[in-house]
């Protein structure tokens, strides 16, 4: 089945942003759900969607509706992902997947006992940019990979009620931000054998700035930053023994990229050109999955699988700086 007919659950910034995107893309968007009915109906207004929900069970129970997009705070992923996979929608689930690996795998086995596509939104994996990587990395280029590194560094507000710094909202720099160097460098390097983290936190318990050092296969080095009070290049670098991929700012949206050789020969300079954010590609390859009865997501850039290790990292990475989220205590 193609042209999947897209709700929303929940009204944020980042369901908009992504909203907003399904519509530039032409997309089919029909309904959405939120905790009150006046969002709902703010929001259905906004996007000119036919159908506003004021819970999230009416959305996960409208048979209009073929795929949810969740874009709750991340303690609520699960539960909220939970629900439309029990009313048999597929669903595409903001990063991170869910606050640690025991959800992300509770959501894959549910996926797989319904015969329903779960999907992580890890949008930056699909971007033109992204895919271009990956094909150059797959020719030979660069030569044997030796390192990654890669920083999502913003200046985000301080308030300590504000959900980035609030431990019962899953705040933290890690899985607002440090999600995306590590999902990079898991993209190139594969699993790392080795973790090492070190972070900072605030008074709230979440963490500031969290680093880590990782080895792969092959001995392969891998270091990422993020950080939730400093604003940094964030730009990424692919180092191979041929040459190196340089990524420009702001290397997880639609950007440009340098193939530059071991001698300093610039060999390809590639320039994303999309219209919106960007987002819409998730959702296209999304759909493409589910026409292709590719649920397990093997055909993907992120599988489900892949999102399940990922949050075991990511649990690793908050062992080792001490966050542990109220949920988890």
């Amino acid at each position: 089945m193609t042209g999947l007919r897209w709700g929303i659950l929940a009204t944020g910034g980042i369901a908009a942003a992504f909203t907003s995107d399904l519509r530039t893309a032409g997309l089919d968007v029909v309904a959405v759900g939120s905790r009150t009915q006046e969002s709902a109906d703010e929001f259905a207004a906004r996007f000119d969607i036919p159908r506003a929900h004021g819970s999230y069970v009416d959305l996960a129970e409208d048979p209009e509706v073929d795929i949810i997009y969740v874009a709750t705070p991340h303690p609520m992923h699960h539960e909220d992902a939970r629900l439309a996979l029990q009313n048999g929608k597929h669903v595409l689930v903001e990063k991170a997947f869910t606050v640690n690996r025991a959800e992300a795998d509770d959501l894959r086995s549910l996926a797989a006992e319904k015969g329903l596509l779960a999907m992580e939104a890890m949008w930056t994996r699909y971007l033109p940019h992204m895919v271009r990587l990956r094909e150059v990395i797959a020719s030979g280029t660069l030569g044997e990979i030796r390192s990654v590194s890669a920083d999502h560094t913003q200046s985000l507000p301080t308030d300590p009620a504000h959900r980035i710094n609030a431990l019962s909202l899953g705040g933290g720099a890690l899985l607002d931000l440090g999600i995306y160097p590590i999902s990079f460098i898991w993209d190139v390097l594969g699993a790392p054998t080795q973790i090492t983290a070190v972070g900072r936190l605030l008074g709230t318990g979440a963490d500031a700035e969290v680093a880590t050092i990782m080895t792969h296969a092959g001995g392969a080095i891998s270091t990422s930053l993020s950080s939730s009070r400093t604003v940094g290049p964030n730009t990424a670098v692919v180092l191979g023994t041929e040459a190196r991929i340089e990524i420009d700012r702001v290397w997880y949206t639609p950007t440009s990229f340098r193939v530059i050789a071991a001698d300093g020969t610039v060999l390809e300079e590639y320039e994303s050109r999309v219209e919106g954010r960007g987002m819409q590609y998730q959702a296209f390859a999304a759909e493409g999955a589910v026409a292709a009865g590719d649920i397990a997501g093997a055909l993907l850039p992120l599988s489900i699988a892949e999102s399940v290790e990922i949050m075991g990292a990511l649990d690793e990475i908050r062992r080792q700086i001490g966050v542990v989220y109220p949920s988890e205590s």
